[in-house]
């Protein structure tokens, strides 16, 4: 969905219950309206409402309806791979606009850390980014990705103001194949507070990423820094399965949830 443009039906349906249960206007165990009654608030055919359905089942957020209403299951919706690693894809996931003015995009040498980090010679060139993202006009985040040159190249060649890295580097042949993230919080320093509009040592949620291809090579090294008020993160356990990160918007705190 570009920015501007007007989201299918059942994109608008789906988001619109989204918002209800990230919100708490309907809690875990709460039916949803009927497939009936989302017909006629939305003046539709069942068609885009099962769409909605499915798309929140797919999700987890809501039970499988089974000839029932269906129940909501859970505050935090699954994503994909995509989806946790894209900034952009998440704002598309909750029907916001996504946007980002660019800070700086730089090439120099790496520190000793980076080059640690990055499994490469010291002081070897790397390309570094700085952006401010927001939602819907509103600041949320400040991005900091760092890059092997032969990766980061590729932002000299578009204008990152106006694109997702992820889908850029992907349509250029970059594997991003595997994400470890490591979530904390930190007192906002100065230079951030400024740029993000906050107080200094303002709780600030860093979330930091590094993403490795097919190969297991380091192909970015990333630090984003939200604003508590507008991110959250869950983690979902399964006994039969492995733990899953949703990324999650709003005031409540993160949380660990056990499923049976």
């Amino acid at each position: 969905m570009d920015a501007g443009s007007t989201p299918r039906l059942h994109v608008q349906i789906a988001h619109h219950l989204r918002e209800l249960i990230t919100s708490g206007d309907l809690r875990p165990g709460d039916e949803l309206p009927s497939e009936a009654e989302l017909c006629r608030r939305f003046r539709t055919s069942r068609s885009p409402v099962r769409q909605a359905l499915t798309a929140l089942r797919t999700e987890g957020l809501i039970s499988a309806g089974q000839g029932r209403r269906s129940v909501v299951l859970s505050r935090a919706s699954s994503q994909s791979f995509s989806t946790l690693l894209s900034f952009t894809e998440w704002c598309r996931s909750l029907g916001v606009t996504p946007g980002q003015w660019t800070l700086e995009l730089a090439r120099r040498p790496a520190s000793e850390e980076t080059a640690e980090l990055l499994d490469t010679d010291p002081a070897a060139p790397v390309v570094e980014i700085l952006r401010l993202r927001s939602m819907d006009g509103t600041p949320v985040m400040l991005e900091r990705a760092t890059f092997p040159l032969d990766v980061g190249r590729h932002l000299f060649d578009v204008d990152t103001d106006a694109c997702s890295i992820y889908e850029h580097l992907t349509s250029r042949g970059i594997e991003l194949y595997r994400a470890e993230h490591r979530i904390d919080a930190l007192a906002a320093p100065a230079e951030d507070a400024a740029v993000l509009g906050t107080d200094p040592g303002s709780p600030l949620l860093r979330v930091r990423r590094r993403t490795t291809d097919l190969r297991g090579r380091v192909v970015e090294l990333a630090d984003d820094r939200y604003l508590t008020e507008h991110a959250t993160f869950t983690v979902v356990n399964t006994r039969t399965g492995t733990a899953g990160l949703h990324h999650g918007r709003g005031t409540a705190a993160p949380s660990w949830t056990p499923e049976p």
